[in-house]
């Protein structure tokens, strides 16, 4: 039997596969990706055809296929809509889309998808649309979502310097 009538005749790993296939495409991961990395866990179109480098047709079409299989629904912030230099319309999560994450693992890269995404240079534009208000995630979605940032710490290391410790000219400390 090969692989196509397993899949199809259900075999006991098919909605894995069928899962990991959704997962694993490279637009549809880059999606994931900078939806779990935004400070909000809602993206504009233009804040991910900047993040991932994809164009926006592509995009849609990935997260056509992401809403289709519940994972990812379109928020639309009502007031900004209308508004030429604000988006109205945002993508994120469903509360299907969390638990199939944390099934797979993704919710462990939370800390690391955030860190890329603040220190990722955005435009003026960009910028803008990261701080355009937005509608409210369903709260089990927010509540999943959350994760504790670690604070600034004075130890941190940069170039063999504290941050916090005076450098003189020299470059000693």
């Amino acid at each position: 039997m090969s692989e196509a009538d397993t899949k199809d005749a259900g075999g006991p790993f098919a909605e894995q596969r069928r899962i990991f296939d959704l997962l694993s495409q490279e637009t549809r991961h880059l999606t994931i990706q900078e939806i779990l990395g935004h400070p909000e866990h809602l993206v504009s179109l233009a804040e991910l055809e900047y993040m991932t480098g994809k164009s926006q047709a592509a995009l849609k079409d990935q997260l056509e296929n992401l809403i289709e299989a519940g994972l990812v629904a379109q928020y639309t912030y009502e007031p900004s809509t209308g508004k030429r230099d604000l988006p109205a319309q945002f993508y994120g999560f469903t509360e299907h889309g969390v638990q199939i994450l944390y099934d797979y693992k993704y919710l462990r890269g939370l800390p690391v998808a955030r860190a890329l995404y603040d220190q990722t240079r955005k435009t003026e534009k960009i910028k803008r649309h990261e701080a355009a208000p937005r509608p409210d995630l369903p709260s089990p979605v927010a509540d999943a979502l959350e994760f504790d940032e670690p604070e600034p710490d004075a130890t941190d290391v940069e170039g063999g310097n504290r941050h916090d410790a005076p450098v003189d000219a020299d470059g000693s400390q």
